[in-house]
């Protein structure tokens, strides 16, 4: 272990109480996506106690807070990033830092993010003097929630006074033990695009079809009709998937409603890919309603793009958490067809996107966007030290 390693260890024991409190806080006081005005606020007066510089209201209640390495030497400029907001969740743990705000809750741990980025601000902000460069510290709200935060922080110049060589981002996971890191390279989560469709026609007696459009019929026959676009359309050597969750047809056992609404999301592995869906899904869903005699309306809000991580930054972030835990602590985690806005930082500047365990002893929390989700809160230590190794060690280096 680097004498570095063990100075950050040292000091992330020394915090942890402190780390807890912003964590039990966090969780406390939920707030949903667009909403977070008190985390926000709560944030920032932890940044003035600690004399970080900072700006705040970015992209909505976003905060950028910097710290500026002291000692002379190459000037490079890193950045991480945490989520702040939470869910429509109505908590069932009984814990005494249970959820306040009732049918809201952080079922995805990023209050344990935003605490743990409080801790290794707090961190390098005392080590300042042993390094050159800056840190920068990037709270995001809206993560859950499209058009997503870190899309509006970037258009609302969260960089315009920096350019970061890189940006890293760590999540909790439950599938790994608190004390545990997991990485994996390139395109490690989909983009995730928001398919809303409404047939048109005209309703009428169900006893009566040949007077009426029957635009549940029509409605069906779509969502049965864009199976072609994975099974059909898409290069067979890219993941991707097409779900319907919601589809209502107000009628009754006897009249067929003039309009019925459906809505799914599509995920893509392929931004190339992703395009030429978005281009057909319209296409085959008007052509299927023309079919039966009724119109349709097929609108695409912007999604999130894919996460991918840069290989280069990524074994080069591995190496340094290696340094940090230990290579029996650095593990994989697997790709999956989730989501992340994360994704529009990564359109722009390499990036990191790696996850921290959460599951203790007792076996895993809560599944992520449950209603029982619950971290070991051991895995603070890891999530304050890695990011404070990371900055410190990145930054202290030529490399």
């Amino acid at each position: 272990m680097t004498k570095l390693a063990e100075t950050i260890q040292k000091f992330s024991e020394q915090i942890f109480p402190e780390v807890v409190e912003h964590y039990h806080w966090l969780h406390r006081h939920p707030e949903l996506s667009y909403r977070e005005k008190l985390t926000s606020e709560y944030i920032c007066h932890f940044l003035e106690v600690e004399n970080i510089p900072y700006r705040k209201n970015i992209g909505g209640y976003g905060i950028l807070a910097w710290v500026e390495g002291l000692k002379s030497g190459k000037r490079k400029t890193l950045a991480f990033v945490a989520d702040m907001d939470a869910l429509p969740v109505q908590e069932q743990n009984e814990v005494e830092y249970k959820s306040e705000n009732d049918g809201v809750m952080h079922a995805c741990g990023h209050d344990v993010q935003s605490a743990a980025m409080m801790g290794a601000a707090k961190i390098v902000f005392s080590l300042r003097n042993e390094f050159s460069g800056t840190a920068l510290f990037v709270f995001q709200p809206g993560e859950e929630q499209s058009p997503g935060g870190a899309d509006l922080m970037l258009k609302d110049g969260v960089f315009r006074d920096f350019h970061p060589d890189f940006i890293v981002k760590q999540h909790a996971y439950i599938d790994l033990p608190a004390g545990t890191v997991g990485f994996q390279v390139g395109t490690i989560m989909a983009s995730a695009d928001e398919v809303h469709i409404t047939v048109r026609g005209q309703g009428g007696h169900g006893a009566l079809p040949h007077e009426l459009n029957d635009t549940v019929l029509a409605a069906s026959n779509i969502v049965v009709a864009m199976q072609q676009v994975v099974s059909r359309l898409r290069n067979p050597f890219n993941p991707m998937v097409l779900s319907f969750g919601k589809f209502i047809a107000n009628g009754a056992t006897n009249v067929v409603p003039g309009a019925v609404t459906l809505a799914g999301s599509l995920r893509c592995m392929d931004e190339e890919e992703r395009r030429r869906m978005l281009e057909a899904i319209p296409r085959i869903a008007k052509s299927t309603a023309d079919a039966y005699g009724c119109v349709c309306e097929t609108v695409l809000p912007d999604g999130y793009p894919c996460v991918v991580n840069d290989e280069v930054v990524n074994r080069k972030v591995r190496a340094k958490v290696v340094e940090y835990l230990g290579e029996a602590h650095v593990l994989e985690f697997p790709k999956r067809m989730t989501a992340d806005d994360f994704g529009f930082f990564s359109q722009l500047y390499p990036c990191c996107y790696y996850r921290f365990g959460v599951s203790g002893n007792s076996g895993k929390p809560g599944a992520l966007h449950s209603d029982t989700f619950l971290i070991d809160e051991s895995a603070l230590k890891t999530a304050v030290g890695t990011f404070a190794y990371i900055a410190l060690s990145s930054l202290s280096s030529n490399d």
